[in-house]
């Protein structure tokens, strides 16, 4: 027995030896193996109080030694996109040594829109949930005079928050009054649409929203959609709702609610004769044809007035900031005091250049692309990544907290619109983040050089354009 323990504590402390970490002097030069990461020195180093001043100057440089070995360093292999949909290729499951071909039938055309899916980068790990829905694959619903197609949770179940529809109306056409239980905010892709509503107090208002502008409604607001003759073509718009489960389906419609109460009862109320409603539709009319507007057309006079505060937002006439590798408008309740519940950045990103690495504190991002080719990675923690490409007419989602950038892939301008069930607009820069941090901290977490730190940026940078460095 006395033998037995002195075995067993002689395994203890070889174990306890073994597991405790090399002296730094040890470190293998192999970098494929070499180990980093731990604390750094307790000393904060003079440059410290200059990276914390707030001014807008580069970080400062550190002074902190070399971390600790704990964990080896991350590949330096590159992970490029290996394709997009414009490749003259047979594209294949492999990327570098992993993975191989393709033996069966597949998508060819979804596999090019798709390179980050089919031969996805190795930093991609675990599991997320797809973020990603063209509005090519949702159900159309064709009306005379138009159609709409949606997206909710049927089709992205991770989008729980918010859910969307694009909508199309000829010159003339209209969408019924109606009103949601939920707030319906627009963006106005191509020509013009008149909008009618009244609010609780009995108060009207009448307005166009121009392409590249926004309306909002709150809940229960009851309004009409029309298309004007300023585009031969009509108009057409993207719905964003703030529920993950809303349906267009389940609008609550004029016609469909006059349909189901009894005409005497009709009579009633609007102190008429039943006869008045002999011609009122049997079923909801949902989109229909009718004469436009006229241009010069005012709100129907009204003893209670105008609504306080507009539900049309000229987004369009609004100056964008402009950026070194883009552009970006935001909208919120501080500027389109309305709009309590829903808020948007409409960016660009120019070819080469990159959303930069951020994510929102507390709000899902449910975004629309409009022109160009993006690349988005999501960190859903607990080393949770995964990648996805998105093309004009596409949705994407990411939720609250998750690390997020928007890369473009392609050659021409990436315009896309990043929508947040909120009041204030609100993101948080990675950059901004490490340059505001001492830097002895972060040296001690990346083990980056002096050269890096010093470059890092206390403004938020938002788009950053391309670098060549980027290649070396």
């Amino acid at each position: 027995m006395l033998t037995f323990k002195a075995v067993f504590c002689a395994v203890l402390i070889a174990g306890y030896t073994t597991a405790a970490p090399a002296p730094a002097s040890s470190a293998p030069t192999d970098a494929s193996s070499t180990i980093v990461f731990s604390t750094a020195s307790s000393a904060i180093s003079s440059a410290t109080s200059a990276s914390s001043t707030g001014s807008s100057s580069p970080s400062a440089t550190s002074s902190a030694p070399p971390a600790s070995e704990t964990v080896p360093y991350a590949s330096d292999d590159p992970n490029y996109i290996l394709w997009d949909e414009d490749s003259n290729i047979d594209p294949q499951g492999v990327r570098d040594s992993y993975g191989a071909s393709v033996m069966g039938p597949q998508n060819v055309p979804i596999a090019l829109q798709n390179p980050d899916l089919l031969a996805p980068p190795t930093t991609d790990q675990g599991s997320v949930q797809n973020a990603k829905w063209p509005f090519a694959l949702s159900h159309n619903r064709l009306q005379t005079g138009g159609w709409a197609r949606q997206q909710n949770v049927d089709v992205m179940p991770i989008a729980k928050s918010m859910a969307g529809v694009n909508m199309r109306l000829e010159v003339g056409a209209i969408r019924e009054l109606h009103w949601h239980k939920t707030v319906e905010w627009s963006y106005v892709t191509k020509g013009s649409v008149q909008v009618s509503a009244i609010n609780s107090d009995g108060q009207n208002y009448l307005g166009t929203a121009h392409a590249g502008d926004l309306w909002y409604f709150p809940a229960g607001v009851p309004h009409s959609l029309q298309a004007t003759a300023d585009d031969p073509d009509g108009a057409e718009f993207l719905l964003v709702f703030n529920d993950g489960a809303f349906s267009e389906d389940s609008t609550f419609l004029l016609t469909d609610w006059l349909a189901h109460v009894p005409k005497e009862v009709l009579a009633k109320n609007f102190k008429v004769n039943m006869s008045a409603f002999d011609h009122i539709p049997a079923q909801q009319l949902y989109i229909f044809p009718s004469a436009p507007p006229a241009d010069n057309q005012k709100a129907v006079s009204d003893p209670q007035g105008q609504v306080p505060s507009p539900f049309v937002f000229p987004l369009s006439q609004t100056k964008a900031t402009a950026l070194e590798g883009g552009s970006v408008k935001v909208v919120d309740s501080t500027t389109f005091p309305i709009a309590t519940e829903i808020a948007v950045a409409e960016v660009t990103v120019e070819p080469g250049a990159i959303r930069e690495l951020h994510w929102h504190p507390t709000q899902d991002e449910w975004t629309y692309y409009l022109s160009g080719e993006g690349r988005v990675t999501l960190f859903a923690s607990s080393s949770n990544a995964r990648t996805f490409n998105y093309q004009a007419g596409d949705v994407g989602f990411v939720p609250a907290s998750f690390g997020h950038y928007v890369e473009n892939t392609g050659n021409t301008t990436l315009h896309f619109l990043e929508i947040f069930n909120t009041d204030r607009f609100q993101d948080i820069s990675l950059a901004q983040w490490l340059a505001l941090t001492p830097p002895d901290l972060v040296k001690a977490h990346l083990d980056l050089d002096d050269a890096t730190i010093a470059a890092l940026s206390k403004t938020k940078k938002t788009v950053v354009g391309p670098s060549d460095s980027t290649t070396s």
